[in-house]
């Protein structure tokens, strides 16, 4: 056979190098701008460009937010030039259920003329950051996302994440993209105004992620709770702290930051929780739904792979005390129930 007929196969292994740049702040729009504004990196002589995406929810309950971040950007005219106006979304997993929402939004890039060197700044819920991280990512092949997250969720996990997504065909982030943020900048201030419903239930996403990393941080959230439940700051803060921290360090540590294998440990609790979600039209916000999703694994463990029943009781005990839903009214009546006040029951006999 010729030489030039044998197949040739050429694999070539390669890392592409990525930099998740996360800062912790007080008042990121006030005596600590100078943060954001380093993240904001040049690329050349001129001024960034940046446009300011903003969660209709927050802009409501913090009406001058919208005036800081346009004072932020004329305050630093050599640095920082405002590209058109700032956008305000619908807050909210309505942001990702309207697939046509997505083609306004590039079509806002177009017109601003944004490019890989420009910025997207969006301050919001765990949703609007989904969604304008999701068009982001794929205009231009990626645009350069800093994350403002406004809720104890997204602090503490999902702004901090790789992932951007819509809803589609009736499913949980059916589309969307792994693309790392340029920056998160986790503001304490940017949490006052979230009501308490939604203020507690985002750290059901702390105790995920303590269950599966470190049971001294698991510890604590239940020692915690109460101060927890009534909000805390000496409490909530180094949790939210914490629980980010793992994240990225399983995100930029763990080796598969892109889900290319079958495991996806930061997922635990999730597949059941997408399903409430879906079943309660959206009612049950994500972090509730974790919390369930978190314990019909525990309870499942339990029954099934022998984690000792004291600690799945514990984790049955917690949303409780932590304020979220022991029981939703979606899961009344939908079967057999396996937890509840009377705690885990046994394994059917079979």
């Amino acid at each position: 056979m010729s030489d030039s007929l044998v197949a040739e196969r050429i694999d070539v292994p390669f890392a592409v190098p990525f930099v998740h740049r996360l800062r912790f702040t007080t008042d990121v729009l006030g005596a600590e701008q100078d943060v954001l504004l380093d993240v904001l990196e040049k690329s050349g002589p001129n001024p960034v460009r940046v446009q300011f995406w903003l969660d209709g929810h927050v802009a409501a309950a913090q009406p001058d937010l919208a005036g800081r971040l346009v004072a932020f950007a004329e305050a630093h005219p050599d640095q920082v030039v405002q590209a058109g106006d700032i956008q305000i979304v619908a807050g909210g997993e309505a942001i990702k259920n309207d697939i046509h929402v997505l083609e306004r939004m590039l079509s806002i890039f177009e017109a601003a003329n944004l490019d890989r060197r420009s910025y997207v700044v969006v301050a919001g819920g765990g949703a609007v950051l989904d969604a304008v991280g999701f068009a982001a990512a794929i205009a231009h092949r990626g645009l350069r996302l800093v994350r403002l997250p406004t809720t104890t969720l997204s602090q503490a996990d999902s702004g901090i994440g790789v992932k951007n997504s819509v809803n589609l065909f009736g499913k949980k982030n059916w589309i969307g993209t792994f693309a790392v943020p340029w920056a998160v900048v986790n503001d304490a201030t940017l949490l006052e105004t979230l009501p308490d419903r939604d203020f507690r239930c985002g750290f059901s996403e702390a105790v995920k992620v303590a269950l599966l990393k470190d049971h001294n941080f698991f510890d604590r959230i239940c020692r915690d709770a109460d101060r927890i439940r009534q909000r805390e700051s000496e409490a909530t803060q180094p949790v939210i702290r914490a629980s980010a921290e793992l994240h990225l360090r399983h995100i930029t540590r763990g080796g598969d930051p892109f889900e290319n294998e079958v495991a996806r440990p930061l997922d635990f609790g999730h597949w059941s929780a997408h399903k409430l979600e879906i079943m309660s039209g959206f009612g049950l916000r994500h972090g509730e739904a974790v919390a369930i999703g978190v314990a019909i694994d525990c309870v499942y463990s339990a029954i099934v792979h022998g984690l000792p029943r004291r600690d799945a009781e514990r984790v049955l005990r917690l949303p409780g005390g932590a304020g979220l839903p022991a029981k939703p009214p979606v899961l009344v009546g939908s079967g057999r129930a396996v937890c509840g006040a009377g705690g885990v029951s046994p394994a059917p006999r079979r």
